[in-house]
């Protein structure tokens, strides 16, 4: 296994109180694999994900508890210097925001170019000329012109295209897609997916897409783990998932996707809100939403149950949910 996240719990303590974002959380992924992490906001994808690339804010984030092993080393127990060697030649990270994301002050060929210089001890030269074999890379047209932009010069496709081709720099064997398709049209969704899809297969690189659309991820995950108020609450191969859910939740996200052959019918939407995480549910944290919701829900936690060998859900009546 590349990456294994191992019983990982992170809190922040804030002036309301303690909040628990990740409660317990178990994952890997492996050397050319796609692991597709979704939910709704305020899950703990994203917050899973900063802690495993060691760029959680502590304070007021800590974590608690757990491992997060990558080639067997658990980053969690290196000093800062090493894990920021991890970092970018390790795995990489693409996040959700681009143009917040880069330096509105540096050229992206500098930006780009830097990773050479520290990493790699490039001179400046090389490094530019690798800036631009990238951005040809990642198909940003006129390269060698455009090197020398500010990233507001650019789309915010191309801003995406970018930060693709800075988490690609150094080759790393992992790459963590935070919604990296967020605030892009349908047409600018499918080519950076196309195109993330296509450089994984190049690079034979894991990937953990993260990301609240069951829809993007169709065609590019291999497994996907469902995640609920800092919780997997199922994981399973992408084909099984669509073909039967086994937790309300996920069956919840599945039916909110617009479908052709429903036209003209209301969008199905899940009742009520994320819980508060300063004060999650006893029992099962999804209870108050759901349509299968018992008395054993709302008093026991439901613990990760084997549906097969390659398939988990966190849900008391998963089999009647699989079959119904």
């Amino acid at each position: 296994m590349l990456l294994e996240v191992r019983d990982l719990h992170v809190e922040f303590r804030t002036r309301d109180g303690i909040a628990k974002a990740v409660n317990g959380v178990s994952y890997g992924v492996d050397a050319g694999e796609t692991l597709a992490v979704l939910g709704e906001s305020g899950s703990g994808k994203s917050v899973t994900a900063q802690a495993v690339m060691g760029i959680l804010d502590m304070p007021p984030g800590r974590i608690t508890g757990g491992e997060i092993l990558f080639r067997d080393q658990d980053l969690l127990t290196l000093k800062e210097e090493d894990r920021r060697k991890v970092r970018g030649a390790g795995m990489a990270m693409i996040f959700q925001d681009a143009l917040s994301s880069l330096n509105p002050v540096l050229s992206v060929g500098d930006q780009l170019g830097e990773m050479f210089v520290v990493h790699r001890g490039m001179s400046k030269k090389d490094a530019r000329a690798r800036a631009v074999e990238l951005m040809d890379r990642v198909r940003i047209p006129g390269a060698a012109q455009r090197v020398r932009d500010y990233p507001h010069q650019f789309s915010g496709g191309m801003r995406q295209r970018i930060m693709i081709a800075m988490a690609l720099a150094l080759e790393p064997a992992l790459i963590i897609a935070d919604e990296p398709t967020t605030a892009l049209d349908v047409t600018v969704q499918a080519q950076v997916m196309d195109l993330l899809a296509e450089l994984q297969r190049e690079y034979a690189m894991a990937l953990i897409l993260i990301t609240h659309d069951l829809g993007v991820v169709a065609d590019v995950a291999d497994r996907i783990a469902v995640m609920y108020a800092g919780r997997i609450v199922e994981s399973a191969p992408v084909h099984d998932i669509y073909k039967a859910p086994a937790h309300p939740y996920t069956r919840g996200l599945l039916d909110s996707i617009p479908r052709l052959d429903h036209k003209g019918r209301e969008l199905y939407a899940i009742k009520g809100l994320p819980p508060n995480l300063m004060d999650i549910p006893p029992g099962c944290a999804f209870h108050p939403r759901c349509p299968m919701a018992r008395d054993v829900c709302r008093t026991d936690p439901p613990p990760l149950y084997e549906v097969s060998e390659a398939r988990a859900s966190a849900c008391h009546f998963w089999q009647e949910c699989l079959h119904g």
